[in-house]
C-alpha cells in the first residue's frame, strides 16, 4: 500500500502548528526553506494481522530522521538534535518491520525529522507491504541502484576518464603552440571538469560530509561552477575558439557567471534563503544555453567527429540539467532525483571517444609514414649499396694498386739495392768476381723472396722463415755452410701485416746475407720460439765476429721499423742477432 496522507506537527522558529498534507512534503517550499523539526503521523489500516515481516519504503525523508510503528521505535538515522551535520535524504530508505509490531485495524506510522536549510527536507509517499516485495526491485531495490549505486559507478567513470585526460595533458604536445612545445590545454580542462563532477556525485553517497551543512553547501556549488567553467572551456578547445582574442574575454565572463554561485549557496543556506541560489541557477542555464546554441550552430556549419560528439553532449545535458532545476528548485515534487548525475556523463563518453577518433587517426598517419619511411629506406639501402659495391671495387682496386706499390718498394729496397750495389762494383773495376757473383746472387734470392712474400699468409711466420731456408739452404751447403734448424711450431702472430712481413723478412735476409759474406762461418743457427706474449728469432754463427757496440744500421732501422727490440752480441766464434716481438 503507498500512504499519502498524513498529519503534520511541525516546528519552526520556536512556533508548532498541525495540519493535514498530502505527501510528498517539500519542505523547503512548505517553510521557505526555514529549518526545523516535524512529526508525520500516518495511518496503515490492516484487515488481518501479518505472519511475515513487513517493510516501509521511503523513497526520501530527512535530512535526519526517525520511524516509529505503534509507538515501536523501527529505525533512526542520525540525532533529531544535531542540526547541519549528516543527511540521509540522499538515499532510499527500507525499515524492516517485525509482523508483531502490526495488529489487526489502524496502525500508526510515525516519521519525525529534522530540517536543515536548503538541504531538500521533507517526506515521499511511504510504499508499506511484506518486506520481500518492498526490498524488491520495483521499490527499494531498484531506486538504490539508480541513487546510490550508479553515483558510485558514475563516480568511478569520472574519475577514470579524468585521469586519462590528465595523463594526456602531460605527456602529449600542442604542435600549434608557441614554440610547438606547449601542452594540449584541451585534455587540462576535461580533467577538471571530471575531477570536479566525480566530488559532486560522491556527495550524493556522502550523508555525514567531513564539513557542516553551509560550508559544504558552499563547496558543491564551487565544484559544479568549477565543472561548468572547465567544460565549456574543453568545448572552446573542441571548437577553436581558444585562439581569438574573443576567447579570453569570455573566460572571464565564465570566471564571473560562474564565481557567484559559490558566493550565493552561503548567503542562501546561512540566511534560509533557498530562493536565491535558484534564481542564480535560472540565470546559469540562461548563459548555457546561449553558448550551447552558439557551439551547435558552429558545428552544423564545420562539422566533424569531435564537435559532433560533444553538440551531442551539450544538448543532452542541458535539457537534463533544465528538467531536474525545475523539478527540484522551482515544483512542490518531493523524492524525484537528479537526473544531471547520468547526462553529465555524455562528456566524459565524448572524451573518450574522441580520444579514440584521435588515436585511429594518428595511427592511420603512423602507418602512412611508417609505409612512407619505409619505401624511402629501401631506396636509401638500394643507393647505399649501390655505394658500398662501388667502394668496394674502389678499396679492391686501391689494395691492389697499394700491394703493387708495396712490391715495387720491396724489389726497389731489396733487389734494386744489391743490382745498384752490383753496378757500382762493375764500374769501380776493382772488383773481385766472387764478390760480384754474391751480390748478383742476394739480388736474385731477395727476388724470389719478395715473391714468396705475397703468398704468405699475414702473421706466418713459419712460413716465412721456411721459405728463406728453402731459397738460401743451397747456397749455404755450395759456400760449406751448415744450416741449423731450431724453429718452434708458431701461431699466426698478430700485428704483423704485409708491410710488416715485409720488414721481418728484409731483417732475416739482411743478417742471413752479412753471414755469408763476411763472417767466415761453418754453421749457422736460426731459433725461433714463442715465450709466453715475445717471440724471439735469433741467428747464431761461429765466424769471425765484428764490434756488437756498433751493430749494422740496416738491422738496427728495420728492427725500430717493426717496434721490435735488437739484441747483437758477436765475438770471434760466436755472434748472436736477436730479435724479440
Amino acid at each position: 500500500m503507498e500512504l499519502r496522507s498524513a498529519t503534520i506537527t511541525s516546528t519552526v522558529n520556536g512556533a508548532t502548528r498541525s495540519e493535514r498534507v498530502e505527501l510528498p512534503y517539500n519542505w523547503d517550499r512548505r517553510q521557505a526553506g526555514r529549518p526545523g523539526d516535524a512529526r508525520f503521523e500516518l495511518v496503515l489500516p490492516l484487515d488481518i494481522a501479518p505472519t511475515v515481516p513487513w517493510g516501509i519504503y521511503l523513497p526520501r525523508v530527512g535530512n535526519t530522521f526517525e520511524v516509529w510503528v505503534n509507538g515501536a521505535l523501527a529505525q533512526a538515522s542520525g540525532d533529531l538534535n544535531q542540526v547541519n551535520t549528516a543527511d540521509y535524504a540522499k538515499a532510499p530508505v527500507f525499515v524492516a518491520v517485525p509482523a508483531e509490531l502490526l495488529q489487526v485495524g489502524d496502525n500508526t506510522i510515525s516519521v519525525r525529522i529534522h530540517a536543515d536549510s536548503g538541504r531538500r527536507a521533507g517526506l515521499a509517499p511511504l510504499a508499506v507491504g511484506p518486506a520481500a516485495v518492498v526490498r524488491g526491485a520495483r521499490y527499494f531495490a531498484g531506486a538504490f541502484a539508480w541513487r546510490v549505486t550508479g553515483s558510485v559507478l558514475f563516480c568511478a567513470f569520472s574519475l577514470v576518464a579524468g585521469s586519462i585526460a590528465l595523463a594526456l595533458w602531460l605527456t602529449q604536445v600542442d604542435s600549434s603552440a608557441a614554440g610547438g612545445r606547449g601542452r594540449e590545454a584541451m585534455y587540462l580542462w576535461a580533467a577538471l571538469a571530471e575531477f570536479c563532477w566525480a566530488l559532486r556525485l560522491a556527495d550524493n553517497v556522502i550523508a555525514q560530509p567531513p564539513l557542516d551543512w553551509p560550508a559544504w553547501s558552499t563547496l558543491m556549488s564551487a565544484s559544479f561552477s568549477a565543472w561548468a567553467v572547465s567544460t565549456i572551456l574543453f568545448c572552446q578547445h573542441i571548437a577553436g575558439w581558444h585562439r581569438s582574442v574573443v576567447f579570453r574575454r569570455f573566460g572571464w565572463l565564465l570566471v564571473g557567471v560562474f564565481a557567484v554561485p559559490v558566493g550565493v549557496s552561503w548567503f542562501a543556506v546561512s540566511g534560509a534563503q533557498p530562493q536565491w541560489m535558484t534564481v542564480w541557477i535560472a540565470v546559469e542555464i540562461a548563459v548555457l544555453l546561449g553558448y550551447a546554441i552558439a557551439f551547435l550552430a558552429s558545428t552544423f556549419r564545420r562539422p566533424n567527429a569531435a564537435r559532433i560528439l560533444v553538440s551531442m553532449a551539450v544538448a543532452v545535458t542541458l535539457a537534463v540539467g533544465t528538467r531536474d532545476w525545475y523539478v527540484i528548485r522551482v515544483s512542490d515534487a518531493y523524492g524525484e532525483f537528479s537526473y544531471l548525475r547520468y547526462a553529465s556523463v555524455a562528456f566524459g563518453l565524448a572524451l573518450l571517444s574522441i580520444l579514440v577518433v584521435r588515436f585511429r587517426t594518428a595511427s592511420t598517419q603512423a602507418r602512412n609514414l611508417l609505409d612512407t619511411l619505409a619505401s624511402q629506406l629501401a631506396l636509401r639501402e638500394a643507393e647505399l649499396a649501390q655505394t658500398y659495391r662501388q667502394i668496394e671495387l674502389a678499396a679492391g682496386e686501391q689494395a691492389r694498386a697499394q700491394e703493387r706499390e708495396r712490391i715495387l718498394a720491396d724489389m726497389h729496397d731489396g733487389v734494386g739495392t744489391h743490382l745498384s750495389a752490383a753496378i757500382r762494383q762493375l764500374q769501380s773495376g776493382r772488383a773481385r768476381h766472387e764478390d760480384l757473383l754474391g751480390t748478383l746472387r742476394d739480388s736474385l734470392d731477395q727476388l724470389k723472396l719478395s715473391l714468396d712474400l705475397t703468398r704468405l699468409p699475414s702473421g706466418d711466420v713459419g712460413a716465412l722463415l721456411a721459405a728463406l731456408r728453402y731459397r738460401l739452404e743451397n747456397r749455404m751447403t755450395a759456400l760449406g755452410l751448415s744450416f741449423d734448424w731450431a724453429v718452434d711450431e708458431l701461431p699466426l702472430w698478430p700485428g704483423l701485416d704485409d708491410r710488416a712481413m715485409g720488414l721481418l723478412q728484409y731483417f732475416l735476409f739482411e743478417a742471413i746475407s752479412n753471414v755469408l759474406q763476411h763472417a767466415r762461418a761453418r754453421v749457422l743457427r736460426v731459433e725461433a720460439a714463442q715465450h709466453g706474449v715475445v717471440l724471439r728469432l735469433a741467428l747464431i754463427d761461429d765466424g769471425v765476429g765484428f764490434d756488437a757496440t756498433q751493430p749494422p744500421r740496416a738491422l738496427a732501422e728495420r728492427a725500430q721499423s717493426l717496434g721490435a727490440k735488437l739484441a747483437v752480441e758477436s765475438r770471434p766464434g760466436r755472434t748472436v742477432v736477436q730479435l724479440e716481438l
